[in-house]
């Protein structure tokens, strides 16, 4: 058994950032160092201190979209023609793209957009849902005048987590620099803190940057909630990591160097796309992976993390790579140092 409750600590509610920080890399960096325990406290912007040339980082190029969409629900008083003069009652959140036109979602109010329910969003898009699944999924088929890209920028809102209630001013921040694939509905927020001049100072020491691929979905937004946190369900996520990308992990391996991965979507992508013995193997498909205390890493030499909500998968992910106890303390430390939490908070590493 592994108790959720095990992985539960204190946050006052002011410490869950509502706001990424100007510049980006101006947040704090807690680094935790494995073989002694200690903690030093300083900002993102000297991250550069603890890489050396050989080191690869390890980044996700995915990119969010807008995939939250507000909507009206057709029915026999509200024609497509009467919709588009009614407020949104409707809310539904992209995850996954099944096809050209196809995609799995999350719907409110699910007891309302059943089977067959039809949609209004704006009059270049609308939506019919096809199928229904557990917790509000459901796969809803879109059809839209344009390319549906160009569409869903128009009318479409970053998905910001619930936790975080002031409007985003600027789309791009919730988004990392490198960025280039579409298709998450949550940023792998660890790469938020990392600037243009920041990845070229890395890259001047001989750091070598690699890009791997996960498209960030519904486990983000699935709270641990049964006691036993193995009976907890993790939905697949779609990811990819080209044989450029494992030729250049699997070298800086061979040459002693270290991967350090941005995030813990990287690591759910390389952890997914190992081999026994560590070695990356090219590829694409989709991952269910949950890495929890016990767990035996194969590719993650360290890593680059931000703080993660209590109960979560993530923060056992963290526990399984430093132990429960310590990755707790560097909790209760940070709190106690004012340092700020979740998606737009304040970042780790753990070498």
């Amino acid at each position: 058994m592994l108790k959720t409750s095990d992985f539960d600590y204190y946050l006052p509610q002011h410490l869950i950032a509502q706001e990424p920080v100007e510049p980006r890399d101006s947040s704090r960096l807690a680094v935790f160092d494995r073989s002694t325990g200690a903690l030093e406290h300083r900002h993102f912007y000297d991250i550069c201190d603890y890489l050396k040339a050989g080191d690869v980082l390890v980044v996700n190029n995915t990119k969010v979209i807008p995939a939250r969409i507000f909507g009206v629900r057709i029915t026999s008083d509200c024609t497509y023609e009467k919709a588009a003069t009614r407020d949104p009652n409707c809310e539904v959140l992209l995850l996954k793209r099944i096809d050209a036109d196809s995609w799995e979602c999350i719907v409110k109010p699910g007891r309302k957009l059943r089977v067959g329910a039809e949609i209004y969003f704006s009059p270049k898009l609308g939506a019919k849902v096809c199928s229904a699944g557990d917790e509000g999924i459901r796969i809803i088929k879109f059809t839209c005048d344009g390319l549906f890209e160009n569409v869903l920028e128009e009318v479409g809102a970053m998905p910001l987590p619930p936790y975080i209630t002031h409007a985003l001013k600027d789309k791009s921040r919730y988004n990392t620099v490198y960025c280039k694939r579409e298709g998450s509905a949550a940023a792998p927020t660890a790469g938020l803190h990392f600037t243009p001049q920041l990845l070229d100072k890395a890259r001047a020491m001989g750091v070598k940057v690699v890009e791997v691929l996960l498209h960030v979905g519904l486990g983000t937004f699935r709270p641990v909630k049964e006691d036993d946190a193995l009976n907890h369900k993790m939905h697949s996520e779609y990811y990819e990591v080209s044989q450029q990308s494992a030729d250049a992990i699997n070298e800086a391996r061979r040459r002693g160097g270290r991967i350090i991965c941005v995030g813990t979507t990287s690591v759910r992508t390389l952890e997914s796309a190992a081999s026994d013995d560590g070695t990356i193997v090219a590829g694409s498909g989709n991952t269910e992976i949950f890495i929890y205390p016990g767990y035996k890493f194969k590719a993650l030499d360290a890593l680059i993390t931000n703080f993660h909500l209590p109960k979560s998968t993530l923060l056992m992910l963290v526990s399984a790579f430093i132990g429960r106890e310590n990755a707790l303390n560097v909790y209760e430390e940070c709190v106690k140092s004012g340092y700020r939490f979740f998606s737009f908070g304040d970042a780790m590493m753990i070498v």
